[in-house]
């Protein structure tokens, strides 16, 4: 992916805000116990910032969690429909390259679905400016998983359909690279890892909701996009004739103590 086209997709969310926000997937309970066991604190009564929060999923499953949490988005169009959803708590304009937070001010810093959108030879740094002693970086993202068939089949068809895109077989639908190439090229952090598999059940049309917010949707335009959600409509429907989709998850998690 060139940095133009990079740049591209990481702005194209904030014309689908309200579409993201009502299609994505959340986020399981258990993920949040990992993340505790790894960094060895509760998130309760903790400070966090949440860095590209976009509309809030994430941030507001930790401020019920009882963290004292402050979300960072650099989109317009996020961050209204963060607002509309969250007013009651705060959000503040940055992004994870240039942190507008106080050294030594937060015991988490979080990227739920954002951290491959940084620069990370600049986010390290910056994450690592923010904690305090004893704080952790937390990233995580939702990725479909592909053991089971009619998933993997879905990612094949994204890869063919938007070749021409740059798209990444294994990313596109999932929304990240494999961790090892993003998590700290720089090998400054030590990120321990785990896997948390859960599952929800949708009417069909959130699911084709859901995928077409991902970037290489939005920015391939609507008539190259609507050919594929079109076709595979029709796949799904003889997959699940009750029109209900199983969407199962991994969600990959990754915390250093900075």
């Amino acid at each position: 992916m060139t940095a133009s086209s990079h740049t591209s997709r990481a702005h194209s969310f904030n014309a689908a805000a309200a579409q993201y926000a009502a299609n994505r997937p959340s986020y399981p309970p258990a993920l949040f116990d990992a993340i505790e066991e790894l960094s060895g604190r509760t998130l309760a009564g903790a400070r966090v910032a949440d860095i590209g929060a976009g509309t809030g999923i994430a941030t507001a499953l930790l401020h019920a969690r009882g963290a004292e949490v402050v979300a960072v988005e650099p989109g317009d169009g996020m961050a209204e429909q963060f607002r509309h959803l969250h007013p009651d708590l705060p959000i503040v304009r940055g992004d994870g390259n240039d942190l507008p937070l106080r050294t030594d001010s937060v015991d988490f810093v979080t990227y739920a679905q954002s951290w491959h959108w940084t620069d990370t030879a600049r986010a390290v740094p910056e994450a690592v400016r923010v904690l305090r002693p004893g704080g952790a970086l937390v990233l995580w993202w939702n990725t479909y998983a592909l053991d089971v068939p009619w998933i993997a089949g879905q990612v094949g068809r994204v890869a063919e359909h938007f070749r021409d895109y740059g798209a990444n077989p294994a990313a596109e639908v999932n929304g990240a690279p494999s961790r090892s190439t993003l998590a700290d090229p720089s090998g400054r952090l030590e990120f321990a890892h785990r896997v948390v598999r859960w599952s929800r059940r949708v009417p069909l049309d959130t699911h084709l909701a859901n995928i077409g917010s991902h970037s290489i949707f939005l920015v391939a335009g609507e008539e190259h996009t609507g050919v594929f959600l079109t076709e595979e409509r029709r796949i799904l429907q003889e997959v699940f004739p009750d029109g209900t989709v199983e969407e199962t998850y991994d969600v990959e998690l990754l915390v250093a103590a900075a």
